[in-house]
């Protein structure tokens, strides 16, 4: 298997610029034969380079999907809920261990 290699943001805008305007021309009239036409010259393999399309169309509008921003959003407010949960879990063993201790402090006396 391969290793995913992350371009860099301008270098993707470029490349998916490139793409879009080569597809509209007469020697590739479909964006698959567009990407395939362009993926070897620019050194990543079609798919990827078509995924990047894709995404760019979706943070465009042009295409249905949830944007690049928006997923940033919901993984960050996933973390932020993660955070909270464990946050919860330490107050209630604390809680049950100052209950506990007051319990025993009362019996005692």
């Amino acid at each position: 298997m391969t290793p995913h290699i992350h371009s860099p943001t301008p270098i993707r805008k470029d490349k998916r610029w490139t793409v879009s305007g080569h597809s509209g021309g007469q020697l590739n009239p479909s964006l698959w034969a567009a990407v395939e036409s362009i993926a070897p010259k620019i050194g990543c393999v079609p798919q990827t380079l078509l995924e990047w399309v894709k995404r760019q169309e979706v943070d465009a509008g042009v295409r249905d999907g949830v944007s690049t921003s928006e997923m940033q959003r919901v993984k960050e407010l996933e973390r932020e809920v993660k955070e909270l949960r464990r946050a919860n879990e330490i107050l209630k063993l604390a809680s049950a261990f100052f209950a506990q201790a007051e319990l025993d402090r009362r019996l005692k006396s």
